[in-house]
């Protein structure tokens, strides 16, 4: 059974009642799974009122009483894993166990989330006059306006909503009208936590349309967003416009550099699944891959033996590795990236084109001999598709993987100490992984530079872009 979808505002669940509403589909069947209720401009003005009374208490809170509800919060998520992936997966498409583990790992999260509220500390600044006291004090910065993707439905809205509630925000969430019951999933736990009313609102609606809305409004004075580079360029614009404060994190093109000197079996092994997560539809997904000549042929062979054991899906069938893309409209772009490469005379060498019968499968496909100028190698493809490209010299792969204006993740694999200094100081991301995958975990910080955005979610940093800072000082 698909849940039932509703708004969440001031502590109230509200479904339909009138309101403008959209079709949720199946990516894997094509079929109608449910109906999403859409905010009325009234929807969204209740939101932010109720935003705005709640942060009056909430900021005031024991840090200790928000630790406490969301490891409250935590611990419903794992009890309820099963039921939140299962939906999921009905609705982005995602395997059954990649859909359960997202939920299972945002526990964590949360419980990271509990555990630094507690520790956002000011500090003491020795005086130069004697009776004067100097404080460095750090204080919510309000209300908050979040907007989560599509591709991680639960990750990436509970990162959001756990940072703005530690830091004693209070927040308006627009979740993704694609794969909303996540989001509605994510609000019912907080309800069930006892979180006070108007501490969090779910609003849904023609994305341009809220987050207009939104930004404009006088009580919001911070913007957490997730999705691509255009709009959230449009979005960063919008709120410095208003002196607004922003973290943004946009899309990437990760490189993944394979030196002759690395273990290429184990690296062809870890790519394959990484690569494949999700369809490819992973923001920190390895797109672009440059494997040094001497390793070429072997990293080629390992990588495409192992896709074969990629099976494609639908997401709750035991057996499935990939699942569908996330709407019929990403086949169509998916697509077109490897329609340029054929015509640029790249070699297809596994996939190539969407699955037969009904839902958004597309093949995984690998594409060798690309010219570097080519829409794969230079926009990203945000799907199933990676393509592959020799290299020489360590400081010649630098320059092309650091070509872009991406500079979200990067990857490399080599055995040598000398070669994995060199890629970790060289390469251009706000995140560098070398001989494994360890991005993305509760602790670390996640976020890029250039077009790829500002500003971090997780690790110590998780909180910085939540919180005032306020100097005080005073003469006895």
């Amino acid at each position: 059974m698909y849940p039932k979808l509703s708004l969440y505002i001031d502590g109230q669940f509200k479904s339909g009642e009138g309101r403008r509403e959209q079709d949720v589909v199946n990516p894997a069947t094509d079929e109608v799974i449910g109906r999403l209720p859409h905010a009325t401009p009234a929807d969204l003005d209740e939101a932010l009122a109720a935003a705005q009374r709640a942060f009056e208490s909430w900021r005031k809170t024991s840090p200790l009483e928000r630790s406490k509800l969301l490891r409250k919060v935590a611990a419903l998520a794992r009890e309820r894993a099963p039921d939140i992936g299962h939906g999921i997966t009905l609705d982005q498409g995602k395997p059954l166990a990649e859909a359960v583990a997202e939920v299972n790992v945002c526990a964590e999260h949360a419980e990271w989330h509990a555990e630094e509220c507690r520790r956002i500390y000011g500090r003491v600044i020795p005086a130069r006059l004697d009776g004067v006291r100097q404080l460095v004090l750090r204080e919510p910065i309000g209300v908050c306006a979040a907007f989560s993707p599509w591709n991680f439905p639960f990750n990436q809205a509970l990162r959001k909503v756990t940072a703005a509630l530690g830091a004693g925000c209070t927040i308006v969430i627009k979740g993704p009208e694609d794969a909303p019951s996540a989001v509605v999933a994510l609000a019912q736990l907080f309800h069930d936590a006892g979180l006070p009313s108007g501490c969090l609102n779910v609003v849904w609606g023609v994305p341009h349309e809220v987050s207009e809305h939104l930004i404009k409004s006088p009580i919001v004075r911070k913007i957490s967003f997730t999705g691509s580079v255009p709009v959230g360029k449009q979005l960063a614009a919008l709120a410095g416009s208003l002196m607004k404060r922003c973290t943004m994190e946009l899309g990437g093109h990760a490189p993944v550099i394979v030196c002759d000197d690395a273990d290429i079996e184990a690296a062809a092994d870890l790519l394959v699944p990484f690569k494949f997560r999700n369809a490819g539809q992973v923001c920190i997904s390895p797109t672009r891959f440059y494997v040094q000549e001497g390793a070429y042929d072997r990293f080629v062979a390992r990588f495409l033996a192992k896709l074969e054991g990629v099976k494609v899906g639908d997401g709750l069938a035991p057996d499935t590795r990939m699942g569908p893309l996330a709407q019929a409209r990403r086949v169509t772009a998916v697509a077109s990236f490897v329609e340029d490469a054929q015509q640029r005379g790249a070699s297809i060498l596994a996939g190539g084109g969407p699955l037969p019968g009904a839902g958004n499968f597309f093949s995984p496909t690998l594409i060798a001999d690309l010219p570097e100028d080519s829409r794969l190698m230079t926009e990203e493809p945000f799907g199933p598709v990676a393509g592959l490209l020799r290299f020489k010299t360590l400081d010649e792969v630098l320059k092309r993987a650091n070509s872009l204006p991406f500079g979200l993740a990067a990857y490399a694999f080599t055995g040598g100490t000398r070669n994995a200094h060199a890629l970790a100081g060289g390469l251009q991301a706000g995140l560098v992984s070398i001989n494994h995958f360890g991005l993305a975990l509760a602790e670390t910080p996640f976020g890029g530079i250039k077009d790829s955005g500002y500003g971090s979610e997780g690790g110590a940093e998780t909180f910085d872009g939540y919180l005032n800072t306020k100097f005080v000082t005073q003469m006895s």
